[in-house]
């Protein structure tokens, strides 16, 4: 049985019905409410401009937080795969 489930989502006063994953309606409500709270922020800070604007500053505001994440999970993985080395040498020298 699929466990899908059929909502709409509202973003910059456009409609979106979204079939999805039961498990994925909370993540995708909040993520639908953050772009809608940035695109408000935007408005009241730039007054009223083409939404398209606004929606590519969200996107790209999005992405560049997304990008940072990216390299902070690189750097985590590298800074692990160094320690890993480090004590393995470490054990080697102290076996010999």
């Amino acid at each position: 049985m699929e466990d899908k489930l059929t909502i709409t989502i509202k973003i910059a006063e456009k409609r979106y019905p979204l079939k999805i994953e039961r498990n994925e309606e909370e993540k995708i409500r909040k993520a639908a409410k953050m772009i809608n709270d940035t695109l408000t922020q935007y408005k009241h800070k730039y007054g009223e401009k083409d939404i398209k604007d606004y929606l590519s500053m969200v996107a790209l505001q999005y992405a560049t937080k997304s990008v940072e994440l990216d390299q902070s999970t690189d750097n985590q993985k590298l800074t692990q795969e160094i320690e890993n080395i480090t004590q393995n040498l470490d054990e080697y020298i102290n076996n010999i």
